[in-house]
């Protein structure tokens, strides 16, 4: 091994050492900025060690036309996209990276020189999930976008597709490995192998809906990661195995956490165990039934009553509102949608400054994307000691005084304990039945993402609903202080 060889592999460690330095420091708030600055200053100090080692310096009008727009395209992405955007964007971002080391797989299969078995096979695997994350992460994304169907769609026979493009496109390695000698079967079965392979993807995640997205998005994080490796496998590139390899771990560990923390299992969420063929619609309540009849005819006089009763119980805990001093916030995906996380920041002081202490309880799937309601609420500059995950804070709810609700359903819907058969039943909740007073901002009363109603809104006793964008009912709520 030649000095500069071996210089280059000391310079690859290193790197591979402080991106999962620059990862470990994203895991705390206080460092998570400088964290995410260090792996990207190790990616671009790659990129220069890659051009140098492969001595690629005489193609730079080419290397710059391939660099220059990629960087452009990604500050203004990074300029543009909105918070509420996030997470789709994060699922693109996940296909990006799957598209590119699928197409190092296939170039490396495809551009007639000669490649060994190994190289043949590793190259075929990482064509195979590269592709998988690629169609998996865009079908994700138009999902949280809303340009496709968010709810589990099941097509006819679907376990039975899914079994037969997925065994079909690992089959293709085989002729990738015995037809090396000919390029054109080689383009051939190169292309059905991505082509299997997308399908796979896209049956995978088309399935998907509710709780398990922010599940499926770190699970193919996790693989945008592994096909880079095996794609550094196939063209004997070590930096890019470490690297890899760090990205695919470290998505695998978030995605076992949070199956655990909801009571999923990954081989049930991968088979489709835990999806269901439709779930309740809003138009099949009898709430909604009850707009049909028609507008003059007058409500029975006995019936008054139980409204007047309503208005009474909401007026009383509005008054425990005013003099809570234990306070318990629950943030979703409707903060999110509303932007209403600076109208929390201010509510959160004004009760700060009439004694009352507030905390906020994090479902590990509240959003659309793992630590979605921890980006929000810090970028506020809300301490992260005040933030409490699920298993932390879900025994305090019934000593609270009061807890909030701004624009969460799922995650604290009781349904989920005996709804069987739907999207959400046996995932833990937030225990925010427990709490005697409980105010929910919501927009509307139509189910969550799930799709499931939730009883919480029919409760006669500690619950008063503000109905609304969640920024003026927030103000609401502050003038009351």
């Amino acid at each position: 091994m030649s000095g500069t060889v071996t210089v280059y592999y000391v310079l690859c460690v290193v790197l591979a050492g402080l991106v999962l330095l620059g990862i470990s420091m994203m895991s705390k708030v206080k460092t998570a900025l400088w964290g995410n600055l260090l792996s990207c200053a190790c990616m671009a100090a790659a990129i220069v060690l890659t051009v140098i080692h492969y001595d690629l310096s005489g193609s730079w009008k080419l290397l710059l036309v391939g660099l220059a727009p990629a960087a452009v395209a990604g500050a203004i992405l990074a300029k543009k996209v909105k918070m509420i955007e996030m997470p789709q964007t994060v699922a693109m971002l996940n296909g990006f990276g799957g598209a590119a080391s699928a197409l190092v797989a296939a170039v490396t299969l495809t551009d007639g020189k000669a490649v060994g078995a190994f190289e043949a096979a590793t190259a075929g695997i990482a064509l195979i999930i590269g592709t998988v994350t690629l169609l998996g992460s865009i079908l994700a994304a138009g999902k949280l976008a809303k340009w496709f169907n968010q709810r589990p769609v099941i097509l006819k026979g679907h376990k039975a597709w899914v079994l037969l493009t997925g065994i079909a496109s690992v089959l293709c390695i085989l002729p990738l490995v015995l037809c090396r000698e000919n390029n054109g079967k080689m383009i051939l079965f190169t292309l059905l192998c991505a082509i299997l392979a997308g399908a796979f993807g896209w049956l995978f995640v088309l399935r998907v809906g509710g709780a398990d997205m922010p599940i499926t998005i770190s699970l193919l994080n996790s693989l945008s990661g592994v096909a880079g490796g095996i794609a550094g496998m196939a063209i004997g590139e070590p930096l890019l195995v470490a690297v890899g390899g760090i990205v695919g771990a470290s998505g695998l560990i978030l995605t076992e956490v949070m199956c655990r923390a909801m009571n999923r299992k990954l081989s049930a969420i991968l088979t489709g165990a835990t999806t269901v063929a439709a779930a309740p619609k809003a138009a099949e309540q009898p709430a909604a039934e009850e707009h049909e009849e028609p507008a003059e005819v007058a409500a029975p006089v006995e019936e008054a009553a139980p409204v007047a009763d309503k208005a009474a119980e909401e007026q009383k805990v509005f008054e425990a509102f005013k003099a809570a001093k234990n306070v318990i916030i629950v943030p979703g995906y409707g903060m999110a949608l509303s932007q209403a996380q600076y109208a929390v920041r201010e509510l959160k002081d004004a009760l700060e400054a009439h004694g009352a202490t507030v905390r906020f309880a994090i479902h590990p799937v509240a959003g659309r994307m793992p630590g979605h309601m921890n980006v929000l609420l810090c970028e506020v500059d809300i301490p992260y000691e005040d933030l409490f995950q699920m298993e932390d804070i879900n025994e305090d709810f019934a000593a609270a005084d009061v807890t909030l609700v701004i624009g969460a359903n799922d995650v604290m819907n009781p349904a989920a304990n005996t709804a069987e058969g739907t999207p959400i039943y046996g995932m833990p909740v937030l225990n925010v039945g427990d709490c005697k007073n409980v105010i929910i901002c919501n927009f509307d009363l139509h189910p969550g993402y799930a799709g499931v109603p939730n009883p919480m809104y029919e409760r006669t006793e500690g619950v008063a609903l503000l109905i609304g964008d969640a920024k003026e009912s927030l103000a609401k709520l502050k003038e009351m202080l």
